[in-house]
């Protein structure tokens, strides 16, 4: 299993939809400093589920939606779809591809989605539960956490080696 494809619309920097395809393997995010290297891992942990605004480096959730520009109009939603392979069946749903969407609006009003079939929150947490790819997992290691890792007790060191391995609930 390992994720396909991110694609982002209206989400921080991305104002015109954006594919990044990903192959399977180790993929880094490498670019010039305001590039929006960051807005990816930030996209991955909100589709994925993330509702803390401070997770996503900003102050309110309705910052994630693209503000605008002096040559580019704000958008009224911000929507991420990330697509795993899930040709090996580790995820307990019968598709050998797998859609996440997460949409938000300027109201405040949020959508989640399943291979386009409507979803709760919940449901998208069970189904990728003891993957190691939930918002808590570090097989998503954003900057400043590796310095975390390194300098947290073994304790909780080995909590977050379980929680990427898939090893805990």
């Amino acid at each position: 299993m390992y994720f396909k494809r991110i694609d982002l619309h209206g989400f921080k920097s991305f104002a015109e939809p954006v594919s990044i395809e990903f192959h399977e393997g180790i993929t880094c995010i490498v670019g010039p400093n305001g590039s929006g290297k960051s807005n990816i891992s930030d996209a991955i942990r909100w589709v994925l589920g993330e509702q803390s605004p401070k997770m996503l480096r900003g102050g309110k959730m309705e910052e994630i939606i693209f503000a605008g520009t002096a040559s580019r109009k704000s958008r009224g939603m911000a929507e991420v779809t990330l697509v795993i392979d899930n040709s090996t069946g580790i995820l307990p749903i019968d598709y050998a591809e797998v859609a996440i969407t997460r949409r938000m609006y300027r109201s405040g009003e949020s959508e989640y989605s399943i291979n386009n079939n409507q979803c709760r929150l919940r449901d998208i947490r069970e189904l990728i539960m003891d993957t190691g790819i939930g918002v808590d997992g570090y097989s998503l290691i954003g900057q400043g956490k590796i310095a975390d890792i390194v300098s947290n007790k073994p304790e909780s060191r080995r909590e977050i080696f379980e929680e990427a391995a898939g090893i805990v609930k």
